[in-house]
């Protein structure tokens, strides 16, 4: 299973144990090309394929091939070297190897063709605020509103699709906070990196195959607010923490910020509704608390680049209901 050597060293895999480095095989290549940002293999009427995404979307790899067989026992191998079990019984299982190397896999007959494993590699070094900037994330007018947020300690809200560039652009800009400051961030997988001395990772854990010693988002927001945080950044609202968050800083905790998936920014609300009634919201309690988010940010991926497309508020609407009012990016000056 080698799609051919890299000539990229030291890179990712210098921060992987043993394990992972055995497991990943030929692999490694890839994971040291500074160049990819996913690898994706999945089985198929008995074959494996890989897939690669330099930053232009979607390509296969070829000269590649590997039985079906071989996808699924590095899947299982991959999974073990992040310390989790993956098997009939737990047949999903997300992890994070070395140094922010996020491995997902999905095994048969969940995964109805056959194995899939997706693996979201991080830069080679954390991109601070002016290396995204450079890259035609934003315009200066953008620039400076986004850093005198972080410097006025207003709480942010990073929005956008499955790889829109929600996390780096985060990372990139909780660099931007004074070095006396402590930044604690809560992940369900460690990825932020923000370039800052002060920054403490919380992960979650799930449950052992005894279902015991699970760690959860919620537990996790709850002691970091026993840390003497200056900053609490979650990474990404997914469920009922999103009331543990809100609560935070709505009593004191300023200049915090998490991430949310929506595809348009005129989603944010509704978005936030769901998760609200996971936590025992109702729609206009959770309008309420949710307008203590000052800066919503929507990001976008085009043609490989990350780009801060619209800009927005969230407000109570006459009927008590979450809104939020956009902007344009580009209309910034």
């Amino acid at each position: 299973m080698n799609p051919g050597a890299s000539p990229h060293e030291p890179g990712r895999s210098a921060a992987l144990g043993t394990d992972a480095r055995r497991a990943l095989g030929g692999l490694v290549s890839l994971v040291d090309d500074p160049h990819v940002r996913d690898i994706m293999l999945h089985a198929r009427g008995g074959s494996g394929e890989l897939w690669v995404d330099r930053g232009g979307g979607v390509e296969a790899v070829g000269g590649w091939a590997a039985p079906a067989r071989e996808v699924r026992e590095l899947a299982v191998r991959l999974i073990a070297a992040g310390g989790r079990h993956l098997d009939e019984l737990n047949p999903v299982a997300d992890v994070r190897l070395g140094d922010g190397i996020r491995v997902h896999a999905v095994l048969d007959p969940v995964a109805v063709a056959g194995t899939v494993i997706s693996i979201r590699l991080p830069a080679l070094r954390p991109l601070s605020f002016a290396d995204v900037v450079a890259g035609g994330a934003c315009s200066p007018a953008v620039a400076r509103l986004l850093a005198d947020s972080v410097a006025g300690k207003r709480n942010v809200l990073i929005t956008g699709g499955t790889g829109s560039g929600k996390t780096t652009l985060l990372s990139a800009l909780f660099s931007l906070v004074p070095a006396a400051e402590r930044i604690v961030t809560i992940e369900d997988v460690a990825e932020l990196r923000p370039d800052h001395r002060h920054h403490i990772a919380l992960e979650a854990r799930q449950a052992n195959i005894e279902g015991v010693g699970e760690v959860s988002l919620e537990r996790l927001l709850r002691e970091a607010l026993r840390m003497r945080p200056d900053r609490i950044v979650l990474g990404e609202c997914r469920g009922a923490e999103i009331a543990t968050l809100l609560a935070a800083l709505n009593t004191g905790h300023e200049g915090g910020a998490g991430t949310l998936h929506a595809n348009r920014i005129q989603d944010v609300p509704a978005r936030l509704e769901a998760l609200g009634m996971l936590a025992g919201l109702g729609r206009e309690a959770l309008a309420r608390q949710a307008t203590v988010l000052d800066l919503v940010v929507h990001v976008t991926r085009l043609g490989g680049h990350y780009q801060i497309a619209q800009l927005g508020r969230l407000r109570v609407g006459e009927a008590g209901m979450l809104e939020v009012r956009a902007r344009e990016a580009a209309d910034y000056r």
